[in-house]
């Protein structure tokens, strides 16, 4: 029979630590003179209380691994409690939001999407912007935790091939997750740190800087303003730039720099395909922009730059309303989006190296037909690859389309026209923020949708984070019989 009691206790540890963190913005609401410190305060009891309980009552069930079930009830559990109880300051404080609103913002926080319901950010606690921007934090190191522990053992998506990176975890998980993530945890602080420090120095006050420096890092692009990063100038964006690329690398090589070798990252085939993936549109783009347009300046390559940087990261921020640039740009965008970073990262959507191994596959077939009595495998980083991987790959990429396309149609029956119907499943299965058009677009946001689309978008966050099939195998009969 399946004990959940290791499952509960390490979700009710996860829920009574995030209930402590937000007396972080009652202290910030109450030197503010903002009465909303005691929905903070309120929240943080209960979230600390049921936490807690939860720990303590099934501590006695925690031994030293997890189950490949557990795993995977583990991994999606997660997700799924943290949002609940990260929705209480929306739900009971000065928003006074509903609660498909409240569970939405959260959810878009902890899965690093970046959409949001709100509007006249610029008005709102600044305790309750931190907060947002402090859920996005926490969402982006869980997530490389997810990436660098769970998803190669629970062989998601193709994740499998990473286990060689060191990241063996069969029968040892919650020991393994303890270690990577206290090493992790230092790189992402200090690029958190470095992030505050330069947006700082670049114009920022103190608190727009310590607030967007998580969202970077985290590559989730909430923003303390309505205008997101049109609210700053040139430099807070070009800084942006640098960071949300250092957030979308894999953390493991960070580690590797740590203890003494720069090698991996230089040679990593990730890196590079991701660079040059970025230089190309950005070429792409500014070329086009010169054509049609006539614009050069300095301002469009800077705008080009930052904004499809921060779509092809997952970020989602926006310096401009990239739907005024014409039809071409707009398609770019959107597949630009579906592209992400790299694996182990921040970043989100399908990564860099699920494109680069269909690629890889795609050469040897054609290989094979040129000459049918040569023997040609796929290779990544030099190395083969097994067909277990290849067939995770392509597995992916088919779910992947299947749940756009399923999503697209779900949001179409809800009264959505098309564009926003497609551009919302896109952005929030592939957790990038803003859709497209004039309602869910760069200038706008999902507040005006309905509450059933609404719910659909949640689901859809929820699944692009965990890759799809961490939160689909739960669905299957096979999984609960063992």
């Amino acid at each position: 029979m399946l004990d959940l009691r290791p499952v509960i206790y390490v979700i009710g540890l996860l829920v009574a630590v995030l209930g402590a963190t937000m007396l972080i913005p009652v202290v910030i609401d109450l030197a503010d003179n903002n009465p909303d410190w005691q929905v903070f305060l309120q929240s943080a009891v209960v979230t600390m209380l049921i936490g807690g309980s939860m720990a303590l009552s099934t501590a006695n069930g925690v031994g030293k691994g997890l189950t490949i079930q557990q795993t995977f009830l583990l991994t999606t559990g997660v997700w799924v409690a943290l949002p609940i109880f990260g929705a209480l300051p929306f739900a009971l404080g000065e928003l006074d939001a509903r609660p498909v609103d409240a569970f939405f913002e959260a959810m878009s926080g902890l899965t690093t999407t970046g959409s949001t319901v709100l509007s006249g950010l610029d008005d709102l606690p600044k305790g309750l912007l931190f907060w947002r921007g402090l859920l996005q934090w926490f969402g982006g190191i869980g997530i490389i935790v997810v990436a660098m522990v769970f998803l190669p053992e629970l062989r998601v998506g193709g994740m499998q091939i990473f286990r060689s990176e060191g990241f063996d975890t069969f029968g040892k998980i919650l020991p393994r997750a303890t270690e990577i993530s206290s090493r992790i945890s230092v790189i992402y602080f200090t690029l958190t740190a470095l992030c505050a420090v330069a947006y700082f120095a670049l114009g920022m006050n103190f608190f727009d800087a310590v607030t967007h420096a998580m969202t970077t890092i985290a590559t989730g692009g909430y923003a303390n303003y309505d205008a997101s990063f049109g609210a700053f100038g040139a430099g807070p964006e070009y800084a942006a730039v640098v960071f949300m690329l250092l957030a979308a690398l894999p953390f493991v090589r960070y580690v590797q720099i740590l203890q003494g070798t720069a090698r991996p990252l230089l040679h990593d085939p990730q890196v590079r395909g991701f660079f040059m993936t970025l230089v190309v549109i950005v070429a792409i783009m500014v070329l086009w922009r010169w054509l049609a347009d006539g614009q050069l300046s300095e301002q469009s390559l800077r705008k080009t730059l930052f904004n499809l940087t921060s779509i092809l990261t997952g970020t989602g921020y926006a310096s401009q309303d990239y739907m005024l640039w014409g039809g071409f740009p707009v398609v770019v965008f959107f597949f630009v989006g579906l592209i992400g970073g790299c694996a182990g990262s921040t970043a989100c959507s399908i990564k860099i190296f699920r494109y680069q191994l269909l690629l890889s596959s795609i050469k040897a077939q054609i290989q094979s037909i040129h000459s049918p009595h040569g023997i040609f495998t796929p290779r990544f980083g030099g190395r083969r690859v097994d067909e277990e991987v290849l067939s995770s790959v392509m597995g992916f990429f088919v779910f992947f389309v299947v749940t756009l396309g399923v999503t697209a149609v779900a949001l179409g029956l809800t009264g959505l026209d098309f564009t926003t119907s497609m551009s919302g499943a896109a952005a929030a299965l592939a957790n990038i923020g803003p859709g497209l058009g004039d309602q869910i677009g760069p200038s706008g946001n999902f507040a005006g949708l309905n509450d059933t689309a609404k719910w659909i978008l949640i689901a859809a966050m929820l699944v692009g984070r965990l890759e799809l099939l961490a939160v689909f195998v739960l669905f299957t009969v096979t999984f609960w019989r063992g």
